[in-house]
Order: structure tokens, then sequence, then C-alpha cells
């Protein structure tokens, strides 16, 4: 286990355990990434210079600039003899049309779309979405997060409608779990097994990070992630500090940040200033208030719309990956996170997330709302299971 690690308050380790049955692993170096700007250049040399295998899996996959990058540097790794498995989500990418699969099937790259159907009696699937971003190069390094693929990613660019990102490139033996989970998402899709050390490999220690990754779907992982976050709440004692694009969370992620702030555990949420989804936003000011009563303070991001995915504990332990805090994420999409046992990385997390508590949410807030915009946020509250 990595140093400093015996000082971490919040501990909740044995329990994730039980309920990912997935080892908690140490020897694991993990970059934090902001933006494509920092990510892009990253993952597209690594495709570059892969020897054996490529697996990646991206829930948003555009056919931009920065897309056809990708798709160029995919193509020429299986022109030189490159294992390359490509899941695209069939709605996150396209759902009538998706040039990106157009184009990777007609080179001959191997390409799938995620629960893609247009047959009327499967309709009732379109919320079950693979809303996970993976990268694994070799079975040696991996990249996940919240970073899809697409030129709004590339902030620096100025970009009509800027997304700033957190990503994050490991290397140890985590990368192994990171591609057993797109390994299975191909089966499941494809039904071709994926097996071989081209694909996964036996790691000695990189790095001094002591990580897990979690998976959640509406599958045999049914909310694995919500129950996770509530379990590092339930065990926080100084700081909670939760930074999401979209607050939509059931009742029991609220109710147990509300406890915590009850218990005097200082708990910030920080969410974008404006999303990209409006009505998200509405149904969030309706739904907001019982924290607000609670003590916990709700800090808005100013632009550029952050989608970042945090969770730090105590400065101690975080959790990071491609999940949302909404009912549509926890209980609907298939995700991925990944817990970090490693004080640095929750350290410059936490900063993170503090530098970006920019306006803080008041009851005030709330109140000066007219009464037809409370009307409107009210009525979009009666659709979060849906939003």
């Amino acid at each position: 286990m990595e140093q400093g690690t015996e000082r971490a308050i919040c501990s909740p380790r044995h329990d994730v355990g039980k309920l990912t049955s997935r080892p908690l692993v140490g020897g694991n170096k993990i970059v934090l990434l902001h933006d494509g700007d920092g990510a892009y250049p990253l993952m597209l040399n690594a495709i570059e210079n892969a020897d054996h295998s490529i697996l990646l899996c991206s829930y948003i996959f555009r056919n931009d600039h920065i897309g056809g990058v990708f798709i160029e540097k995919l193509i020429a790794a299986r022109q030189r003899g490159v294992e390359v498995r490509v899941l695209v989500d069939g709605i996150g990418s396209g759902y009538f049309l998706s040039p990106v699969y157009r184009r990777l099937r007609r080179a001959g790259v191997p390409c799938a779309r995620f629960m893609h159907s247009m047959l009327p009696w499967r309709m009732p699937f379109l919320n079950l979405r693979d809303h996970r971003k993976i990268l694994v190069i070799d079975g040696r390094t991996g990249f996940m997060g919240g970073l899809n693929i697409a030129d709004e990613n590339l902030v620096s660019q100025r970009p009509p409608k800027p997304v700033s990102d957190t990503h994050f490139q490991l290397e140890g033996p985590v990368v192994r779990q990171l591609a057993e989970a797109i390994a299975w998402d191909w089966y499941f899709v494809t039904q071709e097994v994926l097996a071989g050390d081209i694909y996964f490999k036996e790691h000695t220690s990189t790095g001094e990070s002591v990580a897990r990754i979690v998976t959640a779907g509406p599958d045999t992982d049914l909310e694995k992630i919500e129950y996770t976050m509530l379990q590092a709440i339930t065990l926080a004692r100084r700081q909670v500090r939760l930074m999401t694009p979209y607050f939509l969370p059931g009742s029991r992620v609220m109710s147990e940040l509300a406890l915590a702030a009850l218990r005097g555990v200082q708990v910030d949420v920080v969410i974008p200033l404006q999303s990209n989804h409006p009505p998200l936003d509405w149904a969030c000011a309706a739904n907001i208030s019982p924290l607000l009563d609670a003590g916990v303070r709700v800090w808005r991001v100013n632009p550029p719309f952050n989608h970042s995915k945090l969770l730090v504990v105590d400065r101690a332990w975080s959790f990071v990956g491609s999940s949302n805090l909404d009912i549509r994420s926890l209980r609907l999409n298939f995700e991925i996170n990944m817990e970090t046992y490693d004080v640095l990385m929750a350290e410059m997390l936490d900063d993170f997330i503090c530098h970006h508590r920019n306006r803080r949410l008041t009851h005030h807030d709330l109140d000066k709302r007219n009464k037809l915009i409370q009307i409107r946020d009210a009525a979009a509250r009666l659709f979060m299971p849906y939003l």
C-alpha cells in the first residue's frame, strides 16, 4: 500500500471488495489529465505506438476533426497488424446514422454499436446506454474518466460550446481490471471472446497508487457505483467534495449527503452554472433545497461547462470515472469508475474541486426565481428518472 494510506480516514476497501468481487491492487501509476488538450495527444500517441492490441470504448465518438484523427490512427494500427476493437454507444455516437461506425467498418476495423436496434420491440432498451470511456493499449496502458472524443473537448481551441473534463492515464495492475471491463462489453455486443496476453497482461509495480475498478449497470452490477459512494460518504469524518455535471441523485444519496453535513462533515457539491442539458438544470433547482437546509454547501462552476465526475473524501480517498450523479447514470447506464487510495491524488483532486467553487448557491437564489420558473423547474423534477 502506498505511503500515507494508513492515515486515510475514509476506508471502504473491504465493503467495496465484497461488492465488486475485485481485489484492491497496488503498484499503479495514475496521471491526472485535463480536457482533450491534455488527454488526446497521449491517447493518440499510445494508439500510434501500439504493438499488439487496442481496446476503445466511447459513449460519444464524433466524426469531427479530432474524431477523424482518432479514426485514422485506429485504421493505421489495424493495417500494421494490431488487433483493434472499437465499441461505440448505439445512441451517443449516432442512432440513425453513425459515421464513425461506418468509416471504421469500411476500413476493416472491428467496430460495434452498443444496444443499437431499429426494431420496435427493442425500444424498451433504448435507455440502457454504455456510458463508459475506456482505452487500453497492449493490455499495459489504460485511459478512463469522463472524456468523450469530440472537438468540443479541445477547450484551448475555443469551440462554440466547449466542454471541460477530467481523464486519467493508468499503468500497473489496475489496467487488467479496466481491460476486463471493456472485454465483457465487447462480448455482450459481438459474442467474441477476447483472450490472451495481448489483451491482458500481468503487471509489475509501476507506481504507488492503490486502486480498484468499479463497474455498474442494469445487470449483475446494479447500483454498485452508488453503493460505493454511499459507503464512502457514510465513513467521511472531515470533508466530502463532489463535482458532477448533472446533479439529480435519488433519495439515498441525497439523504446520505444531508446526514453527513448534519453530523459536522463539510460537504461541498460543485455543479455547473449551466449545463448542456437545461431540463436537468431546471430539475436540479427544484430538488436541491433539502441539502441546503441540512448545511450542504452547493457551488456553481463558471463556464466553460465542466463535465468532470469526481468524489473525494477526507482528502485521502477518491472516486472518479464516467458516472454522473443522476438516476440515469446510477441505475440505467453501464458505467465505470475507479476508487483510489492515494493521498497525493486525493489532495490534487480535492484542490481541483475547491478551485472550481466559483459561486455559492443559496436559498435566496432559489427563492428569487419567479413563480413561472419555479413551476417549470418543479415540472422538470417530475421527469427525473427519464432525464
